[in-house]
């Protein structure tokens, strides 16, 4: 009998994953470790056991049926309506998951008139992303760098997935918000912004915003929780570094916000 992804977490009324208000559902299990990854919780598939807030353990992780789910994301339609919002996948990677599971939670969705979202880092087939396109309203597509040795040095995996993926995804005339990572010492800087930019512009990539995230640690303490140990150890550029950043990508031609 085939087993249903493991879900970490439903987050309802959230305003970072997506327009408008949102239900988010994360899918736990990751085929890359990105060290600044502030959910480490997400990263391996299936339950684990961790330490909450007060030392208690406690599992993380939880198999829903689809009728569960679409239950629970159709309970706030009334607010995707009022708001432009819907359903955002995300992870973990959900485009690693079982896609028989996810094409029908997305069709579900669709059915009912829910916008789908879906939040990837592109490491996952494109045979997936073929299946589920039909489906998704928007792709939430983080590119950590262009460069795959520094895709490798600080994932674990090179990026040529990502790339190929991307391209697909853009010939495809997918809506796509391209969500950058800013850390420093490391990306933020202008040579980087141009570097993306001037690949965008080889590749014809075509996406409708670019997302900066800056960096922050407060996934810092799961990683003890967890009983691993932590790779948060970078430093969050400063709001000078990002605005100059903003302006690169603005200057390109492209729609660009802070955070999301």
């Amino acid at each position: 009998m085939k087993k249903n992804p493991t879900i970490f977490n439903i987050q309802k009324f959230s305003t970072h994953d997506g327009p408008g208000i949102r239900t988010t559902i994360f899918f736990k299990g990751c085929p890359i470790r990105c060290e600044w990854c502030h959910n480490p919780e997400s990263q391996v598939f299936g339950p684990e056991i961790m330490l909450n807030k007060y030392g208690k353990e406690e599992v993380i992780g939880k198999d829903y049926s689809i009728r569960e789910l679409v239950k629970k994301i159709q309970a706030d339609q009334i607010f995707y309506d009022q708001s432009g919002g819907g359903v955002t996948f995300s992870g973990g990677e959900v485009m690693a998951q079982d896609m028989d599971y996810v094409v029908e939670l997305a069709k579900e969705c669709q059915r009912m008139g829910i916008s789908v979202a879906i939040d990837t880092c592109g490491v996952a087939p494109q045979k997936n992303y073929e299946r589920i396109l039909p489906y998704a309203d928007l792709f939430l597509y983080d590119l950590k760098f262009i460069n795959s040795q520094l895709h490798h040095l600080y994932t674990g995996a090179g990026n040529d997935m990502v790339l190929s993926n991307l391209r697909y995804l853009s010939d495809q005339k997918a809506v796509i918000d391209l969500r950058l990572i800013l850390l420093d010492e490391v990306n933020a800087d202008e040579q980087t912004a141009r570097n993306i930019v001037g690949w965008l512009y080889e590749q014809g990539i075509h996406v409708s915003e670019i997302s900066l995230l800056p960096y922050h640690d407060f996934g810092r303490d799961k990683y003890k929780r967890l009983n691993r140990e932590c790779t948060q150890n970078f430093i969050k550029p400063s709001d000078e570094q990002v605005a100059h950043i903003k302006k690169v990508y603005e200057t390109a031609g492209y729609q660009v916000t802070i955070g999301g």
